[in-house]
């Protein structure tokens, strides 16, 4: 690839602070966001041998990237039994989910930081046949290194937002377009990012659907999930789920309002960072509700008001108890929405708040095909939950159009594997 004069300047002063890159990862550890067991891999030392034969690298930025992703996987290893997969990953949280989900011939690292020995530990340890990333994971010195190898690359579920597109604009658009230049193929999530990315790199790109949207139900543990549906009998539950600080005083107001009409009811609330488990509970007990927190392994009674799930990779148990599921992230400025296609998966009714950009292609569909219902004020919240707890049939009405809506987006996966193969390595 021809370098820009901001990418050569890009990479020179990464190569100046990499020094430094030790210290930086120190700090990252004091502060949680780092693995200290596992530091070397930011770094590019792997932790793990590379397996004889093709490897597939993949690589995301966190959870919701690295879920999107394992469909993607499983088709590879389905189609190419004998292929490897390195999964790589940013986050703390993506790593303990992906330790449970990942198959036999995958394997999880760490992403290297984007300094140029880092990456180049990495590409000389394992060597992959091909490189996809996800979403908006344009980091120079991977991608630049990547290509220089001649290893085939894809960036697919390509999603960025008009403002970052806009920005690539002002401050490098010739550096933009080579990025993008070095990419087989770029598979945009939605039509917005497909416009975007066609001005940024002057060729055409595809907007092939959201591969989200084709991610298969979320899974719960069998024995875990009959346990808890016996203790909680035939109360009415709903659940608050992948909510944002700001959003859990609002809804507090709202499972009172509830619990004034049905004193039975009881609220599953998943917050989208578990860590703030204790924050959260304050703010419900303050409100003058009773909340049992899962890591107690205590099973709610009927005094239970809420019951807070503060652990990772506990959405399927979360939406398999509900049948109604309020989807957060939606109710403040700020705030852009959560994938409504798992609770959709899972039997529920779907119901939103009004900042929803990150999946506006998909609540728009869901919306027009009354497959989701969307609340303009928090205050609408309540009277949106109680309808549905009042009328059985209307909810069970919803929640049929919302699962009808997720299975017709199954076929995002097949196009974009359709798209794949031709870059896929041939064993041989």
């Amino acid at each position: 690839m021809k370098k820009t004069p901001l990418l050569k300047t890009y990479s020179a002063v990464t190569r100046i602070v990499a020094p430094a890159l030790p210290l930086w990862l120190k700090r990252r550890v004091a502060k949680g966001k780092e693995d200290p067991a596992r530091i070397g891999e930011r770094q590019g030392i792997a932790s793990k041998p590379r397996p004889q034969g093709k490897l597939v690298w993949l690589h995301a930025a966190s959870v919701g990237e690295s879920q999107m992703l394992m469909p993607v996987i499983l088709r590879i290893l389905s189609e190419n039994p004998n292929f490897h997969i390195v999964m790589t990953t940013g986050t703390i949280t993506s790593a303990e989910l992906l330790a449970g989900q990942l198959p036999r011939n995958a394997v999880h690292q760490y992403a290297p930081a984007d300094h140029p020995k880092a990456v180049k530990n990495f590409l000389n340890h394992w060597q992959p046949d091909l490189a996809i990333f996800a979403e908006s994971e344009l980091w120079p010195n991977m991608i630049m290194q990547t290509k220089a190898r001649n290893i085939p690359l894809a960036l697919i579920n390509a999603r960025m937002s008009a403002a970052s597109i806009e920005r690539w604009g002002k401050r490098g658009k010739k550096s933009g377009a080579a990025l993008l230049a070095c990419f087989d193929l770029i598979l945009a999530a939605d039509t917005a990012t497909a416009n975007g990315l066609t001005w940024l790199s002057g060729r055409e790109i595809e907007a092939a659907g959201n591969l989200k949207d084709a991610a298969p139900a979320l899974t719960a543990h069998k024995d875990e999930l009959k346990k808890l549906k016996a203790a909680l009998g035939r109360r009415p539950i709903w659940c608050a789920a992948s909510t944002h600080a700001g959003e859990e005083e609002l809804i507090s107001a709202a499972a009172l309002e509830i619990k004034s009409q049905k004193p039975n009811a009881l609220l599953i609330l998943a917050p989208r960072h578990p860590e703030r488990a204790a924050e959260v509970k304050d703010i419900f007990t303050k409100a003058g509700l009773n909340v049992l927190r899962y890591s107690s392994n205590t099973t709610p009674n009927d005094k239970a008001d809420v019951y807070l799930v503060d652990q990772i990779g506990k959405m399927g148990l979360v939406y398999s108890l509900s049948n109604i599921a309020f989807i957060g992230g939606s109710l403040l400025d700020g705030l852009s929405g959560h994938n409504p296609l798992e609770p959709a998966r899972l039997d529920c009714a779907v119901i939103t708040g009004t900042h929803i950009s990150s999946f506006a292609d998909t609540y728009m569909s869901m919306l027009a095909f009354e497959a989701a219902d969307r609340v303009l004020s928090p205050e609408e919240l309540a009277p949106a939950i109680l309808k549905y707890m009042q009328d059985t049939k209307a909810r069970q009405a919803k929640a049929d159009a919302a699962m009808k809506f997720a299975h017709s987006r199954d076929a995002v996966l097949d196009y974009v594997w359709d798209k794949l193969t031709p870059l896929m390595p041939k064993e041989n």
